[in-house]
């Protein structure tokens, strides 16, 4: 899908010439009121239209009893009536021939089935005349650069926008307000404010895509609650990327309740919220967990250029807080690199009750000398090539006075060394954090967030997406017939998945003899298209070192998942060599019901939805994408490893999940989930000693 052709249209919504407001009241906090009053206030330069079949004036501007009385032609038509008028407004529009309407009428998808199809027979004559609709039950638009307030929000009275860099795309009309203020409170403005209501024509993926085009906007806040087409939202996101828009992200319902459940490990471990973490990692979205965050990491991105590294240097006047930064360091993943002795030698030469090794404690004995900490820094900047400088400077930024003697050492130490984000962490007052903020310096109130919006630069600084999607493998239809694990290997070896070997066995002496020929110790197996889960219902042995072992084992194996599986159909068992010395994982993929096929890379064994220490990737994935998945999970050690083991053939596992993924793009509509659990990972090579590939549901 092309990214620019979901913004089609949406110039009209965004940079209006002319402007008309159906259902426009004279008094200006009213709903109909308020976006004549905005467009006013702001100094709109085209038209303002209002309508009013009560009023020859509103606001001191002429009105017109209907749309087609207004002269002349009309952009963007903002609509504020009942619901049981918005046909005949909607109509009234196509005979002007506008381009785009935003509705704020609610009472239509929300509501019920009868909404419903309301709204959709209204999309369906804008679709039809060619005009864009956001909307129904939209708080609205704001682009303050061109003064276009096309909103009735109330919180403009005390925090009227100021032009900046940060875009707000929000599917909640509240919440993007609310994102607005707390973005104003970090002393930074922005180039639009977008809510998308019902999304009956223009969702968020089509905001994001023209946002990202918007030479005014170079970060891009989204809040999301859910998504109906994956594919759109992707090439939105990838757009961005493209065209070098940071994107910070908050997404809610990450619960697994609406997950639907199947058979696999992967399935129930991917819930509902995998597919949007996936599209998330593929375009380098930075994914906030509050609101605050998300505001905080959006503000620092406007404030200057991405770092290129990860190394951090903190000074502080507070040992307790340098403390915590360190240990949050280490959680994060941030570089804390010591000074060099010289450089410790300098500062104690400075400051002899400091502690210099990083972070750099000065004490309190700052404040006697305020030159001490731009020395101090200025030592610090030159001999540790830090990405990210922190400084906590408790109440200085509340005392104008005091700061303004430390400040210019500030400035002039970020001027010579550019390549270095500056963090100044303090209390502030309202205007100086403006002040900062315009002075490219990145601020905040507490050590915590200090390191949020670090990890959050370094990591923005160091991610990229493709440029182009990869290449999606023909479509395939699974075989029909039963799959029990001996179909499954077959299909994933010819997709290019290694097995141990296999032989079916259909009795004991079958048993016996395919345990022969393939070496012992062997592994038994039961093989039955109803069971994708063996060892739960008795149906696997381990270990067994000779043909009379195996002979026994297979009668008492069976025997066993009779009585407890009594429903499911055996054919058999699987006989395979037992494999040693590797390090069990799983390579798993799902269907996600928003963004299709996931695959999933984890420790495997039975416990891995104990640990659930897995990561996802929208597939297909290559070399590259699955060595980062290999790289990222958290027990990574014991593939490098750990123990005095040693490493596993990360090339041979990252080539497995290559294929799978492929595979599972390549039957994603027939396809529920497949899983190879586990996958032996070994020093060379690897191999998989079980499958279980689950088909999608017809009904």
């Amino acid at each position: 899908m092309k990214a620019q052709h979901l913004s089609a249209g949406l110039d009209a919504l965004f940079r209006p010439a002319s402007i008309a407001v159906i259902g426009a009241s004279t008094d200006a906090a009213k709903i109909g009121g308020r976006p004549v009053d905005y467009l006013k206030r702001a100094g709109f330069k085209g038209r303002i239209l209002p309508v009013n079949p009560g009023q020859r004036e509103v606001q001191g501007l002429p009105a017109f009893a209907s749309l087609d009385d207004a002269p002349g032609s009309v952009d963007l038509v903002v609509v504020a009536v009942p619901a049981a008028a918005v046909p005949e407004a909607i109509e009234s529009c196509i005979r002007k021939g506008a381009r785009a309407v935003v509705l704020f009428s609610a009472g239509f998808g929300e509501v019920d089935a009868k909404g419903r199809a309301a709204q959709q027979a209204i999309l369906a004559r804008c679709q039809a005349a060619g005009i864009r609709l956001l909307g129904p039950n939209a708080l609205g638009l704001i682009n303050p650069g061109d003064g276009v307030y096309c909103t009735f929000t109330a919180s403009l009275g005390p925090h009227w926008p100021r032009p900046g860099k940060v875009a707000i795309a929000s599917q909640s009309g509240a919440v993007g307000t609310y994102c607005y203020t707390l973005l104003a409170d970090r002393g930074c403005g922005i180039s639009h404010l977008v809510t998308t209501g019902n999304e009956a024509d223009i969702d968020i993926a089509a905001c994001i895509a023209w946002l990202a085009e918007d030479p005014a906007t170079e970060v891009i806040l989204t809040y999301l609650e859910g998504c109906r087409d994956g594919a759109r939202l992707r090439a939105a996101l990838r757009l961005a990327a493209e065209r070098g828009k940071r994107v910070v992200a908050m997404k809610v319902g990450v619960s697994e309740q609406g997950a639907a459940a199947t058979a696999s490990h992967t399935g129930t471990l991917a819930g509902s919220d995998a597919g949007y973490q996936a599209a998330f990692e593929e375009a380098g979205v930075w994914r906030a967990s509050s609101l605050s965050e998300a505001a905080d990491v959006a503000a620092a991105c406007a404030a200057g250029d991405l770092p290129q590294g990860r190394r951090l240097g903190i000074v502080t006047v507070s040992g307790g807080a340098g403390a915590f930064m360190a240990d949050m360091a280490a959680t994060e993943g941030l570089g804390l690199p010591a000074l060099p002795d010289a450089a410790q030698a300098e500062i104690r030469a400075l400051l002899p009750f400091a502690a210099p090794r990083n972070p750099v404690d000065s004490t309190a004995q700052v404040a006697n000398d305020r030159s001490l900490l731009g020395r101090m820094l200025a030592i610090m900047l030159r001999e540790g090539g830090f990405d990210v400088l922190i400084a906590f400077l408790g109440f200085m930024g509340e005392d104008p006075a005091r700061l303004a003697l430390t400040l210019p050492a500030l400035e002039e130490l970020r001027a010579r060394h550019p390549g270095t984000r500056f963090i100044l962490c303090m209390r502030c007052l309202p205007a100086v954090r403006l002040d900062l903020h315009a002075k490219g310096f990145v601020t905040c109130v507490e050590p915590a967030e200090a390191m949020r919006i670090a990890t959050a630069l370094c990591w923005l600084g160091e991610r990229g997406a493709r440029q182009d999607a990869l290449a999606l493998p023909p479509a395939s239809a699974l075989p029909e017939g039963d799959l029990d694990e001996a179909a499954c290997r077959r299909l994933l070896e010819a997709a290019g998945i290694p097995f141990a070997p296999q032989r079916v066995a259909r009795n004991a002496a079958e048993a016996a003899d395919a345990a022969a020929t393939l070496g012992f110790p062997v592994v038994l197996k039961v093989l039955s298209p109803d069971l994708a889960h063996k060892s739960d219902v008795g149906g696997v042995r381990l270990n067994l070192r000779d043909a009379a072992e195996v002979a026994t084992a297979f009668e008492a194996m069976l025997a066993e998942v009779r009585a407890r599986a009594p429903a499911a159909r055996i054919e058999g068992a699987l006989v395979s060599p037992m494999v040693r010395d590797g390090v069990e994982v799983v390579l798993g993929a799902t269907r996600d019901p928003v963004f299709g096929p996931l695959v999933m890379f984890g420790l495997g064994g039975v416990f891995v939805e104990l640990f659930r220490d897995v990561a996802f990737r929208l597939a297909p994935i290559d070399h590259a994408g699955a060595l980062a998945m290999l790289r990222s999970i958290k027990g990574r050690a014991l593939l490098q490893g750990a123990r005095g083991r040693q490493p596993v053939d990360e090339g041979a596992l990252a080539e497995a999940l290559v294929a799978l993924s492929r595979f599972a793009a390549a039957h994603g509509e027939a396809l529920e989930s497949v899983e190879v659990n586990p996958f032996m990972a070994l020093p060379q090579g690897g191999m998989g000693v079980d499958a279980v590939i689950l088909r999608r549901s017809r009904t």
